[in-house]
């Protein structure tokens, strides 16, 4: 946890991955953060993975840092609280993060009447406005099919990781900040859309892949574990471990050969085509049938920890390939990291709980905060944002419009 955005309070009505993310990224960086929810959890409130009990690592995962306040959105009065929310005066205010439906309660045009300089990133399925999910806008743009070996077909593939809901969280943080620094500067408030398939179609873009396919008039086939462009892959050890070994540097590619001994028949590869692989790794990827025998050969004549400290002195770049089990007991990744430490959480389970992934060079790291328990903040908001008392709120109890923290939180 930093303090670098401890001057804004942003205020959060959602779900899922994306924008949850997107709250999250900002609360690490110091941001205070207030999610609403409904009166027992929102949709995600119990999402998976879960523990025995059922109670939600997802939803504590993605919701570190922040403030908890929950509320009757079923009823009109709830709604208005949101709403005021959302709106409430302050130069620290008038930030509004969410993925609820553009044309309801909290459409911007009605939010904005209530504060003219409100600054409001809705993250989005889609740009026309229906819904989508990481796995529906990833089978449009033709990812699972560039996924898996060759031996599959025209079979999709679909990966486990929602890549499109990261990059749209992150991408709807960079957002929200840029509109702030705006209206800083010129007083004026706007709505931003970020929708899931612009993010997707967009990076691929970005990536050559569209222009790619436009001007190659072809999809781009499956490669399996190759790395399409260079040269790369996976090589089973002596040992039996198995290693991703990438070469897509000069020194990367001399680092290779030199460990590997291969520098005479690789030298002969080079003749026997007229190439060189040694500037140029779209030339080694072209000549990855003959080159990645060879490197599979030798690579199965050693063990792992030999190859760990012979890569690691020559540069090459090589990563093993582990089980998350596995993974979360890495030295360097987990166990050793500063990011991590070993928090208490919600669930009731204390497990290590990173805070910021950037490491900032003038200000010390704070331990990470945990989730909150869903309403834990409830009367704290209501008085600090709202300005409300104690009756006031009190009678907002008594009518069943918010919750404090609810048994089994």
């Amino acid at each position: 946890m930093y303090q670098l955005l401890s001057n804004l309070r942003i205020v959060e009505g959602t779900s899922f991955i994306a924008s949850p993310l997107c709250g999250m990224y900002l609360a690490q960086m110091g941001a205070e953060v207030i999610r609403f929810d409904s009166i027992g959890g929102g949709p995600d409130y119990r999402r998976w993975p879960v523990s025995k009990e059922g109670k939600s690592f997802y939803w504590e995962g993605l919701n570190k840092g922040k403030k908890s306040i929950a509320i009757d959105l079923s009823r009109p009065a709830g709604r208005e609280l949101a709403v005021a929310l959302a709106t409430a005066p302050g130069k620290k205010g008038g930030l509004f993060l969410t993925n609820y439906p553009a044309d309801g309660f909290l459409a911007y045009k009605k939010l904005a009447q209530l504060r003219a300089d409100l600054v409001l990133v809705r993250v989005m399925g889609r740009v026309d406005g229906g819904p989508a999910l990481d796995y529906t806008v990833n089978s449009a743009i033709g990812i699972p099919y560039m996924t898996g070996p060759s031996e599959l077909g025209d079979m999709p593939v679909n990966h486990v990781l929602p890549a499109w809901d990261l990059l749209t969280g992150a991408y709807a943080a960079f957002t929200l900040i840029a509109a702030e620094r705006y209206r800083s500067e010129t007083g004026i408030g706007q709505e931003i859309c970020v929708p899931l398939s612009d993010i997707a179609i967009s990076t691929m873009a970005n990536l050559g892949q569209v222009a790619e396919v436009l001007a190659g008039g072809a999809d781009r086939q499956r490669y399996g574990n190759d790395v399409f462009g260079a040269f790369g892959s996976d090589f089973v050890t002596a040992d039996g471990k198995r290693l991703m070994v990438i070469a897509l540097t000069p020194r990367q590619w001399k680092g290779l050969v030199d460990v590997l001994g291969l520098a005479d028949e690789i030298a002969i590869i080079e003749r026997k085509h007229g190439v060189s692989f040694a500037l140029d790794e779209g030339v080694r990827f072209n000549h990855r049938d003959e080159l990645g025998p060879l490197v599979a050969r030798e690579v199965a004549k050693r063990n792992s920890s030999e190859l760990a400290a012979a890569f690691d002195s020559n540069g090459v770049c090589w990563g093993p390939y582990q089980h998350l089990s596995e993974a979360v007991h890495d030295e360097q990744l987990v166990r050793g990291n500063p990011i991590f430490t070993k928090t208490l959480n919600p669930s009731g389970y204390t497990y290590p709980v990173p805070g910021a992934a950037a490491t900032l060079s003038f200000e010390a790291r704070r331990p990470p905060s945990r989730a909150p328990f869903l309403g834990e903040h409830t009367d704290e908001v209501l008085a600090e944002v709202l300005g409300l008392g104690s009756p006031a709120i009190g009678r907002l109890h008594d009518a069943g419009l918010v919750a404090g923290l609810q048994a089994g939180g």
